[in-house]
């Protein structure tokens, strides 16, 4: 038998609206994405805009650019593997 997964854990996505580049957008991630995202820009003492939109910066640049909620996850995914 696998890992036992917590179902209390597990959650939907939320949809929350953030402003990047004076525009605002919606992004759907769930809860337990969206702590990780905070925590990330408070650590890095930056407002989760500004977090945002240097994601979707980066994210532009790729060659084959992902949606906004993949590279906000894939970026949160590197970032707790040490990236």
């Amino acid at each position: 038998m696998g890992p036992r997964v917590d179902a209390s854990r597990l959650h939907g996505p939320v949809r929350r609206s953030v402003t990047i580049a004076g525009h605002q957008t919606s992004i759907s991630l769930e809860p337990i994405f969206w702590a990780a995202l905070e925590d990330e820009a408070r650590s890095s003492g930056q407002p989760l805009n500004a977090l945002v939109a240097a994601i979707d910066v980066a994210r532009l640049e790729a060659p084959n650019p992902p949606n906004l909620t993949s590279a906000i996850r894939q970026w949160l995914f590197d970032r707790a593997l040490g990236g």
